[in-house]
C-alpha cells in the first residue's frame, strides 16, 4: 500500500512562514506550481483524505480531485492566540519570548502551541489507526501534521519540512 502525504498549496504571500495553524486561510492559485504535481497526476488512489482548512480542500480542487473525505483530525496544530498568524521573527520580538523555549522541540512546542503534544499525536494517530490497509492513499495536509505522520510511521527516521506542494510516499507499515 502506497500512503502518499501532500503539502497543501501556498497561501497568499503575506501569510508565507507563519504559523497559520487553525486560521482558515485560502491558497493563492497563481502560485499553483502544477509542475509540483507530474508524478501524481495519473495516479489512482483508492482513498483520498484531507483536512477540512480550505488550503487543503481548495488544493485538491485544483487538482482536479473530487470526492476526497475531509477530516479534522488532518488540521494543523492549534497554536496559541498570541503565536497564530505570526512569522518567527514577530514572535521573536513580543514581549513574552523566551529564547529558553528554542532549546528543543518539546520546549518550544510548549511555548508556541496550544494544544499539548499528547492531543495532537493522538489525534494523528487516531486518524491513523482508521486508515483502510493495503490500498493507494493520498493526505493533503499541513506542514506539521505530516511531519507527526511521519515520526508515528517511522520515528526513527529525521523528517525534513515539506515545502508547498511538496509530497512524499510513506507506508502504513
Amino acid at each position: 500500500m502506497g500512503l502518499i502525504l501532500l503539502r497543501h498549496a501556498p497561501p497568499e504571500v503575506q501569510y508565507h512562514g507563519c504559523y497559520n495553524g487553525h486560521t482558515d486561510i485560502p491558497i493563492n492559485a497563481a502560485l499553483f506550481d502544477t509542475s509540483k504535481l507530474i508524478s501524481l497526476q495519473n495516479q489512482q488512489f483508492d482513498h483520498i483524505y484531507s483536512s477540512d482548512l480550505q488550503r487543503c480542500t481548495a488544493t485538491l480542487q485544483m487538482m482536479g480531485l473530487t470526492g476526497f473525505t475531509c477530516d479534522p483530525r488532518l488540521r494543523e496544530v492549534r497554536f496559541k492566540p498570541f503565536i497564530e498568524g505570526k512569522t518567527f521573527a514577530q514572535i521573536e520580538a513580543t514581549d513574552h519570548f523566551d529564547p529558553r523555549s528554542l532549546t528543543c522541540s518539546h520546549s518550544w512546542h510548549h511555548y508556541v502551541c496550544d494544544e499539548p503534544l499528547t492531543v495532537f499525536r493522538a489525534r494523528v494517530q487516531s486518524f491513523l489507526d482508521e486508515l483502510p490497509k493495503n490500498e493507494h492513499i493520498l493526505i493533503c495536509s499541513h506542514g506539521g501534521t505530516i511531519a507527526m505522520i511521519l515520526t508515528l510511521l517511522n520515528p526513527e527516521i529525521p523528517n525534513k519540512p515539506l515545502g508547498y506542494l511538496d509530497h512524499i510516499t510513506t507506508s502504513l507499515g
